[in-house]
């Protein structure tokens, strides 16, 4: 499975995510790619490399973050919000698919989604996320 390309001047951004993983079960998922919207329109991609995220562990996933400011600046709901100091609401979504390896014996197809409500509040410069997960066997 070959990565998709986007070829576009971007600003990146550096950024680990800490995953937890509580269940019994190693997750081992295969590379994909992260996006963030602003009102329905993808305006940042992340690459996923594949890896494995342990049983009962924690493990941290490492990407860079392309930001297409052209789609932004171009938005003139982005330039009124941002100018006026007001919230700026973005989702991120990402599925992840790969297999879950119970006891080093069972195998099972898998794949993991999440979908982020983030919230940017510019006067305050904080950020709020909310994220819900499925996972799917």
């Amino acid at each position: 499975m070959g990565s998709r390309k986007r070829f576009c001047c971007g600003l990146k951004i550096c950024m680990v995510v800490p995953v937890e993983n509580r269940n019994y079960g190693s997750f081992k998922y295969q590379e994909s790619t992260a996006y963030v919207s602003y009102r329905g329109d993808v305006v940042a991609e992340a690459p996923i490399e594949a890896d494995t995220i342990p049983a009962r562990g924690k493990h941290n996933i490492s990407t860079t973050v392309t930001m297409f400011e052209d789609k932004l600046l171009s938005d003139d709901n982005f330039k009124r919000e941002f100018l006026q100091g007001l919230i700026l609401n973005f989702t991120s979504a990402t599925t992840l698919h790969g297999k879950v390896i119970l006891f080093k014996l069972i195998k099972a197809k898998a794949s993991s989604s999440s979908t982020c409500d983030i919230s940017i509040f510019v006067q305050e410069q904080q950020a709020e996320s909310i994220c819900k997960s499925k996972v799917s066997l």
